[in-house]
């Protein structure tokens, strides 16, 4: 059944216009003692203070009624039984695959993975040779540079973790990332680059993405012009189109399947640059991490089952508060792509405007993500957060370990997190104003241990099934993105045109704007 055709929907808004829409965070606080316990939680790997959101226990049973009335766990357990979920491209949606160990040598096939275990066996060939290619790479000295030439999920991902688990990167070795056809982030990066030291890696699933296969070619002819000689040993590709691949002249391909989403796919040969980064050992654990949050979304009652708790309450202020977007303040600077990674994760999965029988919907999905890592957004936009017109839940996620041993820093940093936390709760009272804030501004707040490949493991694979758990209440279907499409479409129309001066069939400002950049 459709969310806004359920009885909870009716109920959740009637709460909301009796209590909701007045709640205040700051005095029930004060008023429950049990309400900081009820909203901590600890998943795996991922601690999280829910404590500050605009919530209370009675919103959230009428939101997992709502879940109940949706079939959000039967959605989930078809996702995790290979069920073509996927309804708008006929396929299934089994990233989680790409984390769960390999069939015990015994022979036992979990239950759980019965229908799928073929598959199991295939991502553990790819793997294993993935990963054995990447520990090769990391101990040839002549390869000083890897560049991964993709874009969307395979650029945003790997070059997110790579940032991110910086501190177990191998010595003697740099990672670019190029994704952009803008000429200049290519020609950026070559221009310190010497060809026998480099190691391309071309990541497109069909091997015919116009960007990254813009990029390759020039980064091929680049090679071949500065004096490179075989293009086979410094060209890999990541992609499913092994022949493609082979005329381009490259022989060494890993490739995924139709069943991995572009934006789910680090796990899976996507990850090479990653696997490169922090070794075979460092990538397993962060398929460990995930699919240790795999199993806690799969099997812990929703009420206890924290992306579930997450989606749930992205629903309710996304529907019921009206907050149209969601900050991500990461309190590391190694996490600063990681709002960019979730953007995508996010926001083309569930920009959708339709229910899974191309309905139209009559409320909203998506909200807008964004986000720079802390204290640089202090000096930014949280004058906004903290003043402005619009509340904005915030997310926090900080770390309590830090990786470097720099006197100082870590506490100030922490103390700027939590400060800032307090400060959207609490607000402070001025009489001119000016110096007025509101308060009662809603944030989450994560803590993970370190900043290591299980933990990142873990804390991706929660936000993949939040993400989900929203999805689901909302009847879309989260795993296309047809949105993608129509401007690639039009692009390679006008593209000649910006050279023969043709705008037969254009509008008139498109037609204005092609004259003007000829």
């Amino acid at each position: 059944m459709r969310c806004d055709q359920t009885p909870a929907w009716a109920a959740l808004r009637a709460h909301f216009h009796e209590s909701g829409k007045t709640f205040d965070a700051r005095q029930a606080l004060k008023d429950d003692p049990r309400r900081v316990p009820y909203w901590n939680m600890q998943a795996p790997h991922v601690y999280a203070e829910l404590s500050k959101n605009l919530i209370d226990a009675d919103t959230e049973a009428l939101l997992l009624k709502l879940a109940e009335q949706c079939g959000v766990t039967q959605r989930r357990d078809a996702m995790f039984a290979g069920e073509a979920i996927n309804s708008t491209e006929q396929r299934a949606v089994m990233h989680f695959l790409l984390r769960k160990p390999a069939l015990r040598q015994d022979g036992y096939i979990d239950l759980a993975i019965e229908n799928v275990a073929f598959e199991l066996q295939a991502v553990h060939s790819t793997l294993d040779a993935m990963l054995a290619f990447a520990e090769t790479v990391r101990s040839d000295v002549q390869i000083t540079d890897i560049v991964n030439i993709g874009i969307g999920g395979s650029d945003l991902g790997p070059q997110m973790a790579v940032l991110a688990l910086d501190a177990y990167r191998v010595p003697g070795k740099r990672f670019h990332f190029v994704s952009n056809v803008d000429g200049h982030e290519l020609a950026a990066t070559l221009k310190d680059l010497n060809p026998r030291n480099t190691l391309f890696l071309i990541a497109s699933k069909t091997f015919t993405t116009t960007e990254t296969m813009t990029n390759a070619e020039s980064a091929k002819a680049w090679f071949v012009a500065n004096g490179g000689q075989d293009t086979a040993r410094h060209f890999v590709a990541l992609t499913t189109n092994v022949a493609a691949a082979k005329t381009f002249g490259i022989n060494t391909t890993f490739g995924f399947w139709d069943w991995v989403g572009g934006r789910y796919s680090i796990w899976s040969a996507i990850g090479l640059p990653v696997a490169i980064a922090i070794g075979a050992g460092g990538f397993r654990h962060m398929l460990a991490g995930a699919h240790a949050m795999d199993e806690h979304f799969r099997t812990a009652p929703l009420a206890q089952n924290l992306p579930v708790r997450l989606g749930l309450l992205d629903v309710w202020y996304r529907n019921f508060h009206g907050f149209t977007s969601r900050c991500i303040a990461p309190y590391h600077a190694a996490l600063r792509r990681l709002p960019a990674y979730f953007q995508q994760l996010e926001m083309e999965s569930n920009g959708k405007q339709v229910d899974l029988n191309g309905k139209p919907l009559s409320y909203g999905t998506s909200p807008v993500l964004w986000g720079e890592p802390g204290t640089n957004g202090q000096h930014a936009y949280f004058q906004m957060l903290h003043q402005g017109t619009d509340v904005v839940p915030v997310e926090f996620l900080a770390v309590k370990s830090a990786a470097h041993d720099l006197p100082g820093h870590h506490p100030k940093l922490l103390a700027n997190a939590l400060a800032q936390a307090q400060a959207l709760l609490q607000g402070q009272s001025d009489q001119a104003g000016h110096k007025n804030f509101p308060g009662n501004r809603p944030s989450s707040f994560f803590v993970l241990d370190e900043l290591s490949p299980t933990t990142l493991g873990a804390f991706l694979a929660m936000y993949e099934h939040r993400v989900f758990v929203s999805g689901a209440i909302w009847g879309i279907n989260s795993f296309d993105q047809w949105g993608v499409e129509l401007g690639k479409v039009l692009a390679k129309d006008i593209e000649p045109r910006l050279a023969s001066g043709d705008v037969t069939g254009l509008d008139a400002s498109t037609a204005t704007l092609l004259y003007r950049l000829r």
